[in-house]
């Protein structure tokens, strides 16, 4: 144990360097996320045929892509075409745009779950499609996708250790580089471990908070 607190007092101020970009890529991807898949899942129940085959048919390219593979096509590949970013941009990027799935279907499922007739009674008011959405619809519809987005948070967390994969020296990376230097294999990763789930624990409070108002009601 003493070895362990040792080499945790060694390892965790570049660890912590690794946090600080972890919780950028989550935050930003997170962000765009939300914006994108917001704009999908409208596009969905917009009731043009257009929109809609067009956002379900960019929702089912964006899931049917690994993210491992749209974050080196960010990387790698763009560059050939004239766009080149950082790889801290392209992990954002990568990662935002594979979530917006996910949280497109979330937003969906949360707007189709409100009542027609309050959409029915919007409209013979004189409520235009957008107006409705944003007096009547998304304020009811953001407390029914509170749950989901919050288990969308404790997974974009964890999985912004792909960033690695494009050299983002996020905590994934900063563990890998550390235990590759020193062999200290068992303290590193023990340590990523806890690290990931010290930042994981206040999200999973915070999706029960969420879940149990939800089923109080």
């Amino acid at each position: 144990m003493q070895k362990f607190l040792n080499d945790a007092a060694e390892f965790l101020p570049i660890l912590l360097q690794g946090v600080w970009l972890t919780i950028v890529v989550t935050i930003g991807s997170l962000l765009l996320s939300t914006v994108l898949g917001l704009l999908w899942a409208l596009m969905r129940v917009s009731g043009v045929r257009a929109l809609t085959l067009l956002s379900g048919g960019l929702i089912n390219v964006i899931r049917g892509i690994p993210i491992i593979v749209l974050l080196f096509y960010l990387y790698f590949v763009m560059p050939d075409f004239g766009v080149a970013m950082t790889a801290l941009q392209a992990s954002i990027l990568g990662l935002g745009i594979a979530y917006s799935a996910y949280q497109a279907e979330n937003f969906r499922a949360g707007i189709e779950a409100i009542d027609k007739g309050q959409v029915e009674a919007a409209q013979t008011i004189g409520m235009g499609w957008w107006l409705t959405m944003r007096r009547v619809v998304l304020p009811q519809a953001v407390k029914i996708v509170l749950p989901p987005y919050g288990n969308i948070m404790i997974m974009l967390l964890k999985d912004s250790s792909q960033a690695s994969t494009i050299t983002v020296a996020e905590l994934a990376l900063q563990g890998k580089l550390i235990a590759s230097s020193t062999f200290k294999n068992t303290s590193v990763f023990t340590l990523v471990a806890l690290m990931y789930l010290t930042m994981s624990i206040p999200l999973i409070l915070l999706v029960r908070h969420f879940e149990s108002k939800a089923n109080r009601k």
